[in-house]
């Protein structure tokens, strides 16, 4: 780690091996992700995705960075086109709703602000700005009205993807804005309007609209006026659209970098199998929640794999995310019961947002260093977790055995503080409840037999009876004097 910034690694997918991370400015790194095109709810793969945006986001801004993203809203294109007509309104029309409802899933699942959101119709004009450029470099060619780029004129086609080019056909074309993965023909930039009540904008290519692909790299130079250091999508963004959109911006600018780092990714797969409506394994955050399924618990599971690995999802696993969350829960529900965090609570606060966080006390300062670690090569999720599951084993024992100093509560609530900067799913108020006059004589009871099983150093018999107890939901917190409190959380 440098004393100003984390120093990060990433797996390029351009070259295919990972590589230490060096934006153009620690101050003003520019991210652009590929977002929805809002037609429909999005489904789980979609959010796995954004949420890798938003592990990407708090992991640079954990680690010293500052920030320019954005995440473009795609409301144009074939899709949308043909079901405002079927419905008879206008795109605008038909796209608030799900472009409501897609920020409304970001912030049900706690996804921190971007920078930019651009909307591909607000962009035309940079849209149009860059046909003309690709026009003046001889990469574009006229077909019944409409603007396709000559994928054999630009050499260095495929070197994103890795695709092999060699049996291409020169002229075949497509038209329509997604179509079969490794087939390659050349694309649209601009399509000439076909239908009367399509949607179409005039310009001096003629009345049409936008292709898919040409949208993110318009959007991109409109917004940064330059290449970016980082561009992420999900794996199946990677052919055609991110090639196309690279050969595109090259193509315009055959002088810049357009991307520093490419990074995309994996599939979530549903019970092993890709998720489709036809097998009934098809979810949307709303079906999860319409289930019972707190929005904490799903965007821990989301994003507890590495963004480079499969997740397969399931419904039962979502219950071992839960008794997960509930772990790193009722550890911070011991902490919070020191009354020393109610008076320090804003200054805590404000050092955890620091880099670096200077702790004192060795061992915590040690798991925060494995924690910044794991995020640093590659995001690697489940090692971060498995940094926080040796702290709260480590807290958990320094409780147990009543020696946790005024000073290491208040570094382990730190610690806490700063964990939660990634997962964004901890609770930090205190939680009261009345229960059944029965349940709360077994818990006294219980914490008295623990109490013995200390006094006879029978420490594994105490840890057990203290995760009995947490297991119904019950944290117990020791005081220096030898007292045990006790608290029923959700």
């Amino acid at each position: 780690m440098s004393d100003s910034y984390l120093d990060f690694y990433f797996t390029n997918t351009k070259s295919g091996t990972k590589e230490k991370f060096i934006p153009k400015s620690f101050e003003n790194v520019k991210i652009y992700s590929c977002g929805p095109t809002v037609y429909n709810f999005a489904h789980i793969g979609n959010i796995r995705s954004f949420l890798f945006v938003d592990i990407l986001r708090r992991s640079l801004l954990l680690g010293g960075y500052k920030l320019n993203q954005s995440m473009n809203i795609t409301d144009i294109d074939d899709k949308i086109i043909n079901e405002s007509i079927k419905k008879g309104i206008s795109i605008q029309d038909f796209t608030k709703p799900w472009t409501d409802a897609f920020f409304k899933d970001l912030e049900t699942l706690n996804v921190l602000k971007l920078e930019h959101y651009p909307k591909a119709t607000e962009s035309i004009e940079a849209m149009v700005d860059l046909v003309n450029r690709l026009d003046k470099n001889g990469l574009v060619y006229e077909k019944d009205g409409s603007y396709y780029f000559s994928i054999s004129n630009f050499k260095q086609y495929g070197s994103l993807s890795k695709i092999d080019v060699s049996g291409m056909k020169s002229g075949v074309r497509y038209d329509a804005d997604e179509y079969e993965k490794d087939d390659v023909r050349d694309f649209v930039l601009w399509k000439n309007k076909k239908e009367e009540n399509e949607t179409c904008f005039s310009t001096h290519l003629g009345e049409g609209r936008p292709g898919w692909h040409l949208e993110c790299s318009a959007m991109i130079r409109k917004i940064y006026g330059s290449g970016i250091d980082i561009h992420t999508g999900g794996i199946d963004l990677l052919f055609p659209h991110h090639e196309n959109e690279m050969a595109q911006s090259l193509g315009a600018y055959p002088n810049e970098e357009f991307v520093g780092t490419w990074l995309h990714c994996e599939h979530l797969l549903v019970d092993g199998e890709k998720m489709s409506k036809s097998k009934g394994n098809f979810y949307t955050l709303r079906d999860l929640l319409d289930q019972d399924v707190k929005p904490d618990v799903v965007r821990y599971h989301l994003i507890s794999a590495h963004y480079r690995s499969k997740l397969n999802f399931s419904i039962s696993k979502l219950n071992d995310s839960k008794q997960a969350l509930e772990r790193i829960q009722n550890t911070l529900n011991r902490i919070l019961d020191f009354s020393v965090i109610e008076s320090l609570i804003d200054q805590i606060n404000d050092v955890s947002q620091s880099y670096p966080v200077p702790f004192v006390n060795t061992d915590l300062k040690e798991l925060y260093s494995e924690f910044l670690k794991s995020l640093s090569e590659d995001l690697n999720m489940p090692k971060a977790l498995a940094s926080i599951f040796d702290g709260i084993r480590f807290i958990n024992q320094k409780l147990d055995m009543g020696e946790a100093e005024q000073k290491f509560i208040l570094e382990s609530y730190l610690l806490f503080q700063v964990w939660n900067q990634i997962l964004g799913v901890l609770r930090f108020e205190k939680e009261t409840q009345t229960l059944d006059a029965d349940f709360e004589r077994w818990i006294e009871e219980r914490i008295g037999s623990r109490k013995v099983a200390k006094a006879n150093k029978n420490y594994t018999e105490a840890d057990n009876i203290r995760k009995e107890l947490e297991a119904e939901g019950i944290i117990l917190a020791d005081t220096k004097e030898g007292k045990t409190t006790w608290k029923k959380v959700q």
